[in-house]
Protein backbone atom coordinates (compact mmCIF):
# COMPACT_ATOMS: atom_id res chain seq x y z
CA UNK A 1 0.00 0.00 0.00
CA UNK A 2 0.65 3.03 -1.03
CA UNK A 3 1.41 5.85 2.04
CA UNK A 4 -0.88 7.98 0.18
CA UNK A 5 -3.37 6.51 -1.38
CA UNK A 6 -6.79 7.22 -0.63
CA UNK A 7 -6.09 10.58 0.37
CA UNK A 8 -6.28 14.23 -1.50
CA UNK A 9 -3.85 16.58 -1.18
CA UNK A 10 -2.60 20.21 -2.40
CA UNK A 11 0.31 21.72 -2.37
CA UNK A 12 0.71 25.78 -2.97
CA UNK A 13 4.34 26.99 -4.03
CA UNK A 14 4.40 23.82 -5.65
CA UNK A 15 5.64 24.54 -9.08
CA UNK A 16 9.58 24.58 -8.42
CA UNK A 17 11.72 23.59 -5.82
CA UNK A 18 10.47 21.94 -2.41
CA UNK A 19 6.99 22.15 -3.59
CA UNK A 20 7.55 20.73 -7.08
CA UNK A 21 9.76 17.75 -5.41
CA UNK A 22 6.81 17.34 -2.75
CA UNK A 23 3.92 17.10 -5.26
CA UNK A 24 6.02 14.27 -7.37
CA UNK A 25 6.67 12.27 -4.39
CA UNK A 26 2.99 12.71 -3.57
CA UNK A 27 1.70 11.67 -6.55
CA UNK A 28 4.10 8.48 -6.67
CA UNK A 29 2.72 7.38 -2.98
CA UNK A 30 -0.96 7.76 -4.32
CA UNK A 31 -2.53 11.03 -3.81
CA UNK A 32 -4.66 12.71 -6.12
CA UNK A 33 -2.91 16.02 -6.03
CA UNK A 34 -4.31 20.06 -6.44
CA UNK A 35 -1.02 22.25 -7.30
CA UNK A 36 -1.10 26.26 -6.71
CA UNK A 37 1.67 28.90 -8.41
CA UNK A 38 1.26 32.18 -9.30
CA UNK A 39 2.69 31.43 -13.03
CA UNK A 40 0.49 29.28 -15.36
CA UNK A 41 3.88 28.80 -17.48
CA UNK A 42 5.58 27.06 -14.51
CA UNK A 43 2.63 25.33 -13.62
CA UNK A 44 2.34 23.90 -16.82
CA UNK A 45 5.74 23.11 -16.59
CA UNK A 46 5.41 20.96 -13.01
CA UNK A 47 1.83 19.21 -14.40
CA UNK A 48 4.32 17.83 -17.12
CA UNK A 49 6.79 17.05 -14.67
CA UNK A 50 4.54 15.40 -12.23
CA UNK A 51 2.32 13.28 -15.02
CA UNK A 52 -0.88 11.81 -13.29
CA UNK A 53 -3.53 12.24 -10.95
CA UNK A 54 -2.93 16.34 -10.61
CA UNK A 55 -4.39 19.30 -11.34
CA UNK A 56 -2.87 22.53 -11.33
CA UNK A 57 -5.06 25.81 -10.06
CA UNK A 58 -3.07 28.88 -10.74
CA UNK A 59 -2.96 31.86 -7.58
CA UNK A 60 -1.29 33.62 -5.52
CA UNK A 61 -2.43 32.90 -1.81
CA UNK A 62 -2.02 36.32 -0.94
CA UNK A 63 -5.32 36.79 -2.49
CA UNK A 64 -8.24 35.54 -0.85
CA UNK A 65 -10.05 34.65 -4.23
CA UNK A 66 -7.65 33.13 -5.34
CA UNK A 67 -7.68 30.80 -2.33
CA UNK A 68 -11.50 30.29 -2.57
CA UNK A 69 -11.16 29.23 -6.84
CA UNK A 70 -8.44 26.41 -5.52
CA UNK A 71 -10.86 25.11 -2.47
CA UNK A 72 -14.01 25.38 -4.72
CA UNK A 73 -12.10 22.93 -7.56
CA UNK A 74 -11.30 20.83 -4.80
CA UNK A 75 -14.65 20.72 -3.18
CA UNK A 76 -16.01 20.07 -6.84
CA UNK A 77 -13.61 17.38 -7.62
CA UNK A 78 -13.68 15.05 -4.28
CA UNK A 79 -15.18 16.98 -1.85
CA UNK A 80 -12.53 16.98 0.84
CA UNK A 81 -9.14 17.50 1.66
CA UNK A 82 -6.77 15.20 3.48
CA UNK A 83 -3.23 16.49 3.25
CA UNK A 84 -2.39 20.49 3.45
CA UNK A 85 1.05 21.59 2.40
CA UNK A 86 1.13 25.33 2.78
CA UNK A 87 4.84 25.63 1.24
CA UNK A 88 4.06 29.31 -1.18
CA UNK A 89 6.40 31.37 0.04
CA UNK A 90 9.10 34.56 -0.42
CA UNK A 91 12.39 35.31 0.76
CA UNK A 92 14.21 38.78 1.16
CA UNK A 93 17.48 40.49 1.79
CA UNK A 94 17.21 43.58 3.28
CA UNK A 95 19.53 45.08 6.06
CA UNK A 96 18.04 46.89 8.90
CA UNK A 97 17.56 50.56 7.67
CA UNK A 98 16.63 49.86 4.28
CA UNK A 99 13.57 47.51 4.75
CA UNK A 100 10.83 49.27 2.72
CA UNK A 101 7.18 49.61 3.76
CA UNK A 102 6.36 47.58 0.34
CA UNK A 103 8.97 44.65 0.99
CA UNK A 104 7.61 44.09 3.94
CA UNK A 105 3.97 43.90 2.99
CA UNK A 106 4.92 41.83 -0.11
CA UNK A 107 6.69 39.27 2.24
CA UNK A 108 4.42 39.39 4.90
CA UNK A 109 1.32 39.05 3.28
CA UNK A 110 2.62 35.75 0.92
CA UNK A 111 4.13 34.22 4.06
CA UNK A 112 1.95 34.90 7.06
CA UNK A 113 -1.36 36.25 5.84
CA UNK A 114 -1.14 34.12 2.76
CA UNK A 115 -0.17 30.90 5.19
CA UNK A 116 -3.20 31.81 7.69
CA UNK A 117 -5.63 31.98 5.15
CA UNK A 118 -4.94 28.82 3.11
CA UNK A 119 -5.08 27.05 6.61
CA UNK A 120 -8.42 28.49 7.48
CA UNK A 121 -10.60 28.36 4.00
CA UNK A 122 -8.99 24.44 3.73
CA UNK A 123 -10.36 23.70 7.18
CA UNK A 124 -13.96 23.22 6.00
CA UNK A 125 -12.86 20.46 3.77
CA UNK A 126 -10.60 18.61 6.12
CA UNK A 127 -11.46 15.94 8.78
CA UNK A 128 -9.77 13.66 11.35
CA UNK A 129 -6.38 12.50 10.65
CA UNK A 130 -6.58 15.29 8.23
CA UNK A 131 -2.90 16.95 8.48
CA UNK A 132 -1.57 20.58 7.79
CA UNK A 133 2.12 21.22 6.71
CA UNK A 134 3.49 24.64 6.93
CA UNK A 135 6.77 25.23 5.53
CA UNK A 136 9.15 27.00 8.22
CA UNK A 137 12.97 27.45 7.98
CA UNK A 138 15.87 27.75 10.77
CA UNK A 139 16.13 31.34 9.91
CA UNK A 140 12.76 31.00 12.01
CA UNK A 141 14.89 29.38 15.17
CA UNK A 142 17.91 31.42 14.70
CA UNK A 143 19.07 34.72 13.22
CA UNK A 144 20.21 35.55 9.60
CA UNK A 145 22.05 38.66 8.45
CA UNK A 146 19.93 40.47 6.05
CA UNK A 147 16.74 38.23 6.78
CA UNK A 148 15.04 39.61 9.59
CA UNK A 149 11.72 40.38 7.54
CA UNK A 150 12.49 36.69 6.01
CA UNK A 151 12.70 35.39 9.24
CA UNK A 152 9.94 37.25 11.41
CA UNK A 153 7.43 35.56 8.84
CA UNK A 154 9.00 32.21 9.31
CA UNK A 155 8.98 32.45 13.27
CA UNK A 156 5.16 33.50 13.00
CA UNK A 157 4.77 30.26 11.51
CA UNK A 158 5.97 28.31 13.95
CA UNK A 159 4.01 29.71 16.28
CA UNK A 160 0.74 29.13 14.15
CA UNK A 161 1.52 25.62 14.77
CA UNK A 162 1.87 25.84 18.00
CA UNK A 163 -1.57 27.61 18.50
CA UNK A 164 -3.35 26.35 15.75
CA UNK A 165 -2.66 22.46 17.33
CA UNK A 166 -4.30 24.31 20.17
CA UNK A 167 -7.02 25.72 18.39
CA UNK A 168 -7.78 22.21 16.64
CA UNK A 169 -7.84 20.06 19.37
CA UNK A 170 -10.16 17.39 19.46
CA UNK A 171 -11.36 17.21 15.86
CA UNK A 172 -8.22 14.83 14.88
CA UNK A 173 -6.54 17.30 12.34
CA UNK A 174 -2.96 17.45 13.01
CA UNK A 175 -0.72 20.55 12.17
CA UNK A 176 3.00 20.63 12.07
CA UNK A 177 6.24 22.39 10.40
CA UNK A 178 8.92 21.53 8.03
CA UNK A 179 11.82 23.61 8.12
CA UNK A 180 14.68 23.31 6.04
CA UNK A 181 17.84 23.97 5.98
CA UNK A 182 20.12 26.05 2.89
CA UNK A 183 18.48 24.06 0.35
CA UNK A 184 19.33 24.00 -3.33
CA UNK A 185 16.31 25.68 -5.00
CA UNK A 186 16.02 27.78 -7.88
CA UNK A 187 14.03 30.82 -5.87
CA UNK A 188 17.35 30.35 -3.17
CA UNK A 189 19.85 30.13 -6.15
CA UNK A 190 18.74 32.51 -8.39
CA UNK A 191 18.64 35.20 -5.50
CA UNK A 192 22.37 34.46 -4.41
CA UNK A 193 23.21 34.97 -7.98
CA UNK A 194 21.38 38.95 -7.78
CA UNK A 195 23.66 39.57 -4.66
CA UNK A 196 27.02 39.19 -7.17
CA UNK A 197 28.37 36.84 -3.96
CA UNK A 198 27.09 33.69 -4.83
CA UNK A 199 30.13 31.43 -4.34
CA UNK A 200 31.12 33.53 -1.42
CA UNK A 201 27.65 33.36 0.93
CA UNK A 202 26.88 29.56 -0.02
CA UNK A 203 30.60 28.64 1.10
CA UNK A 204 29.89 30.27 4.01
CA UNK A 205 26.29 28.70 4.14
CA UNK A 206 27.61 24.71 3.86
CA UNK A 207 30.58 26.17 6.43
CA UNK A 208 28.00 26.46 8.67
CA UNK A 209 26.11 23.54 8.03
CA UNK A 210 27.78 20.04 10.13
CA UNK A 211 27.18 18.01 7.06
CA UNK A 212 29.27 20.13 4.82
CA UNK A 213 26.97 20.75 1.85
CA UNK A 214 23.77 22.34 1.06
CA UNK A 215 20.72 19.82 1.15
CA UNK A 216 18.06 19.55 -2.06
CA UNK A 217 14.71 19.80 -2.76
CA UNK A 218 13.86 15.90 -2.66
CA UNK A 219 15.08 15.30 1.24
CA UNK A 220 12.61 18.40 2.36
CA UNK A 221 10.06 16.26 -0.05
CA UNK A 222 10.68 13.38 2.21
CA UNK A 223 10.25 15.29 5.32
CA UNK A 224 6.76 16.51 3.85
CA UNK A 225 5.75 13.09 3.22
CA UNK A 226 6.15 11.50 6.66
CA UNK A 227 4.45 14.59 7.71
CA UNK A 228 1.55 14.18 5.69
CA UNK A 229 1.06 10.03 5.62
CA UNK A 230 -0.40 8.36 8.58
CA UNK A 231 3.30 7.30 9.74
CA UNK A 232 3.50 10.90 12.07
CA UNK A 233 -0.09 10.12 13.16
CA UNK A 234 1.01 11.09 16.84
CA UNK A 235 2.28 14.51 15.87
CA UNK A 236 0.82 17.97 16.16
CA UNK A 237 2.57 21.58 16.86
CA UNK A 238 5.73 20.06 15.84
CA UNK A 239 8.71 20.92 14.27
CA UNK A 240 10.93 18.71 11.52
CA UNK A 241 14.13 20.37 10.55
CA UNK A 242 16.01 19.32 7.36
CA UNK A 243 18.82 21.47 7.93
CA UNK A 244 22.00 19.23 7.77
CA UNK A 245 22.14 20.22 11.64
CA UNK A 246 23.08 23.88 10.53
CA UNK A 247 19.94 25.18 13.55
CA UNK A 248 20.71 22.21 16.01
CA UNK A 249 24.57 23.06 17.14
Amino acid sequence: MKRLTGKTAVITGASSGIGLAAAKLFVAEGAELFITGRRQDELDKAIASIGSSVTAVRGDVSSLADLDRLFAAIRARTGRLDVLFANAGVASLETLGTITEEEFDRVFNINVRGTLFTVQKALPLMTAGGSIILTGSTTGAKGAAACSVYSATKAAIRNFARSWALDLKGTGIRVNVLSPGTTTTPGLMNGLESTGHKDEIVAALVAQTPLGRMGNSEESAAGALFLASDESSFMTGSEIFIDGGMAQV
